[in-house]
């Protein structure tokens, strides 16, 4: 069963990548006490990710900011290393704060993981945003497969 608005994020550890290499990221001390827009991408450097939903965070950092968001992040089913590199290629680096979910274990709790193997891609995260305040979702944007509706910063804005 899927996530829905009113329910806690599940415990995960995610993996950020540091100056000092890999770190460990607790899901619960992450959201906890603050009001996170969280987002997920099917893959880093991908078509629509790269091209739409990414940039339209970055574009719109500040603005989310100023209607109470703390940090913007990012998650996709991809290692903390090709996450860094993606956000530095994007100019997201300090900016758009990038979670790897390498296994997809987040996801897959959260009951909002693909099944990309006809692209040769694996297991992978559905395309979603969240609004999370104190670890429960507020908002929730999950996109029909292929399309770029409902997840992008621009709606999110308006939920605000």
């Amino acid at each position: 069963m899927a996530i829905s608005v009113g329910d806690r994020l599940p415990q995960a550890t995610l993996v950020k990548a540091t100056s000092e290499g890999p770190q460990p990221v607790d899901s619960a001390d992450f959201f906890s006490g603050r009001k996170v827009a969280l987002f997920s991408v099917p893959g880093a450097f991908t078509p629509t990710c790269s091209a739409k939903h990414l940039p339209g965070f970055v574009e719109k950092v500040d603005e989310l900011k100023a209607k109470g968001v703390d940090e913007v992040a990012c998650t996709a089913v991809n290692d903390a290393f090709v996450l860094q590199a993606w956000a530095e290629q994007a100019g997201a680096e300090g900016k758009v704060t990038m979670l790897a979910d390498g296994n997809g274990d987040f996801v897959e709790a959260m009951g909002l993981a693909a099944d990309f193997n006809k692209f040769g891609m694996g297991k992978r995260g559905q395309r979603w945003s969240m609004i999370v305040d104190d670890g429960t979702v507020k908002e929730l944007n999950v996109e029909e497969p292929g399309a770029f509706n409902v997840s992008s910063a621009d709606y999110m804005l308006a939920q605000l």
